[in-house]
């Protein structure tokens, strides 16, 4: 022990001996200390990157209209926010743990309210688990369902994180892509129009395929898809023996008289679907944080284990409150005093003043069947002012985005980061918003300087722009109009 301790002695004293002057003890130390071994685990390796991250932090350097991140600038409905208040004051054992896999309330009203949606008997306790938002059920589904090689087939455009939890879960992202078709001059592109090719989907699946991961209403684009495409989905999902996890979150957002079909509602899909859903985008309170998981036993229970040794608990207070908000919703369910209703309906006027505005600037809206989102095309920007800041091989609706923040106070979204990195370049003229807003403060909401020609400049340095009010006046209950913005 003592030739140790001499030892590492003799090594300090020869350090500090051979430091330059200046240098600090911490950081001599901290060199002499240095772990050799490899710190972060492999399956984090080319995930580190994150567009909300980067994209957010910029939008704030900047002070810009935020129409980048999905969330509503109104508030839930009076009765969730009545919900929460009594889940705080009510009943103290609220602070408290409640079931590991979801609060008992909440899990029975679940079970209740989507099997009649399902037409299934959903048993609270095998078929229901509740987590960190959808996105805690997205990495529980993962995570107990994806093994070491397997196959995933995802649809892209994605939401980002698919790629990411297949990685982390020792799985291989095969993608599939939907695409556009051509649309006749001066007509609005659909979402509707953005389709997968039977023939390139079936040729994906193999023997390795173990999930194919679906979302509908689809975030970016906001397709919802038909229930012609989802009985093509389910039938090789069944003839290849895979698993659909379906990301539904954006269910109760449809527009123009479509309907969201869940693909665990139709024949033999039931037994080898997990369903996500969002109490953040049914009630307009993302920030509560509580999704679920739906599907059968002999999958569900996989995901109950992956959940007690990783967050085992979510908050109950939130749960108690998304319970009582969906007792409320069964009983006006279909009714227009219905949420589900009455959402839907006052967004589509947000959707369509936000096409309406985008076309005023000179940008090409894809108009959405669902979900908080749209997308617009921005070929004419990249055709007049091709050569705009950036890295080489940086997409150029990244560079767009960047343009955008910095010249016109405004922040979205590129597209490309919802593909593959060999699909980027076919993809880079598209940027996303969001359009699920109502009003903004006078710091947060978009100005108007005139150019004359009721258009964005097309410069990269042009000091003035024209932006239209982007933002509609709120017409949902509870939600005013801030101070002194009519």
């Amino acid at each position: 022990m003592f030739r140790n301790v001499t030892a590492i002695h003799l090594h300090l004293a020869g350090v500090f001996q051979r430091k330059k002057a200046g240098t600090s003890l911490a950081r001599c130390l901290h060199q002499t200390f240095a772990m050799a071994k490899r710190l972060p685990a492999r399956r984090l390796d080319g995930i580190d990157h994150n567009p909300w991250v980067e994209f957010g932090k910029m939008a704030s350097e900047y002070d810009v209209v935020n129409l980048g991140q999905g969330f509503p600038d109104f508030p839930p409905p009076d009765f969730a926010v009545q919900a929460f208040q009594n889940a705080l004051s009510s009943d103290f054992m609220l602070n408290q743990y409640t079931k590991a896999f979801g609060y008992p309330p909440l899990t029975k009203i679940l079970a209740s309210f989507f099997g009649k949606l399902l037409e299934q008997e959903i048993d609270p306790l095998k078929n229901v688990l509740v987590t960190v938002g959808a996105y805690g059920a997205l990495f529980t589904a993962f995570q107990a369902l994806v093994d070491e090689g397997d196959e995933v087939i995802i649809i892209e455009p994605f939401f980002d994180c698919y790629e990411p939890m297949t990685l982390m879960a020792g799985g291989r992202p095969v993608f599939v892509t939907l695409k556009p078709s051509p649309t006749q001059d001066g007509e609005l592109d659909s979402a509707s129009n953005w389709q997968l090719d039977p023939t390139e989907l079936a040729s994906k699946f193999t023997s390795r395929t173990k999930a194919l991961i679906l979302n509908t209403p689809n975030n970016p684009v906001g397709k919802v898809f038909s229930k012609a495409e989802l009985e093509l989905v389910a039938s090789l999902c069944q003839q290849h023996d895979v698993i659909c996890i379906s990301d539904e979150v954006y269910q109760w957002l449809v527009y123009d008289g479509h309907q969201h079909v869940s693909i665990a509602s139709l024949p033999g899909m039931w037994e080898r679907t997990v369903t996500i859903g969002s109490a953040g985008k049914s009630f307009s309170a993302t920030g509560w944080k509580v999704g679920w998981a739906l599907g059968p036993d002999s999958l569900m229970k996989h995901l109950r284990t992956v959940h007690q040794n990783t967050v085992y608990h979510c908050p109950t207070q939130g749960q108690a409150a998304v319970a009582q908000s969906f007792q409320h919703e069964q009983l006006h369910f279909g009714q227009p005093s219905s949420y589900f209703v009455q959402l839907p309906q006052a967004v589509w006027r947000y959707r369509d003043h936000m096409v309406r505005s985008l076309q005023s600037v000179g940008l090409r809206p894809v108009v959405p069947q669902g979900s908080y989102f749209l997308i617009a095309d921005i070929s004419d920007f990249k055709s007049k002012m091709p050569d705009l800041p950036g890295d080489v091989d940086e997409p150029y609706d990244r560079r767009f985005v960047k343009w955008m923040i910095r010249n016109k106070g405004l922040a979205a979204i590129p597209v490309s980061v919802f593909y593959s990195r060999p699909h980027q370049k076919h993809f880079d003229h598209y940027v996303r918003f969001c359009f699920v807003k109502c009003r903004m403060s006078p710091r947060s909401r978009p100005w108007t300087r005139s150019c004359g020609n009721g258009r964005m400049n097309s410069g990269p340095d042009a000091a003035c722009s024209s932006w239209p009010h982007l933002v509609p006046a709120c017409s949902l209950p509870g939600c005013q109009p801030f101070p002194g913005w009519a």
